[in-house]
């Protein structure tokens, strides 16, 4: 996990924007889009299902595979999944006193697989639409990536729930920076982003980019505050508490790494 410096003005793009956008992922915590889920009067509701589904699919897509079904099951499953939970309005009524969004949705997703058999007679009678059109290749991909090491069930979904969020981040970094006309400053300094401080090559850097050695320091500095800010921002959409944030960021990054 790279050592940036912790952020003090993690707020100062991070709330940009329209806050009812689909697009603008900051403005509201994920227990927010699960009321919103399960209010089916609330026309926010088909689209906070999607971003849901959207966000969270692949780290589901891999536990399943990792349970052992197929890559067509995994498919099935997952699609069925976040259809079952709009369909039945499972969600109705849970509140952030659940703690960790990722371990409820884990708990629910088990549930469903409790159920499959019920789920798969639906299928065959022609139940259970797909919601969202989704990139399987990409996932399969990730999963055979992130599953190479082996392991649990339990800590593939760890490590492609880290993934999501990272290339969440990732996206969100480049926009602003895109924004504020530093598109191409982002393109050549994002690889140091997952870098240890010591582990940045400025001198070759330097030469490849024209710029000072002393101006690249100051502008890989920001961007990994900056980095680091949204990545505690997203993190603490997922929680119920503020004071959460650190030992979720440790944990998650134990799994990604395979400790813990």
């Amino acid at each position: 996990m790279p050592d940036a410096d912790n952020d003090h003005s993690t707020s100062r793009n991070a709330d940009r924007g329209n806050p009812t956008s689909a697009t603008d992922w900051f403005a509201t915590t994920h227990w927010t889009l699960v009321a919103a889920v399960g209010d089916q009067d609330s026309p926010a509701a088909a689209a906070a299902l999607e971003e849901l589904c959207r966000t969270y699919w692949q780290p589901l897509y891999a536990y399943v595979r990792r349970r052992g079904h197929s890559r067509e099951d995994a498919e099935d499953l997952t699609q069925g999944f976040f259809a079952r939970l709009l369909e039945r309005n499972d969600l109705v009524g849970l509140s952030p006193d659940r703690g960790r969004f990722r371990a409820f949705l884990l708990a629910a997703f088990n549930h469903f697989l409790a159920n499959e058999w019920k789920y798969r007679r639906r299928l065959k009678r022609g139940g259970a639409g797909n919601p969202l059109s989704l990139d399987w290749r990409e996932a399969e991909s990730r999963y055979a990536a992130l599953g190479m090491d082996g392991g649990s069930p339990d800590r593939l979904y760890d490590r492609a729930w880290v993934v999501t969020l990272l290339d969440r981040v990732l996206a969100r970094l480049a926009e602003e920076c895109a924004a504020e006309g530093k598109g191409g400053v982002f393109a050549r300094l994002k690889g140091c982003l997952m870098l240890e401080r010591g582990e940045i090559p400025y001198p070759d850097m330097a030469r490849e980019t024209g710029l000072s050695e002393g101006a690249l320091r100051v502008a890989v500095h920001r961007l990994r505050r900056r980095y680091r800010g949204l990545l505690r921002r997203e993190i603490a959409r997922t929680l119920t508490r503020a004071d959460q944030v650190d030992a979720e960021l440790q944990s998650l990054f134990a799994a990604l790494e395979g400790r813990g």
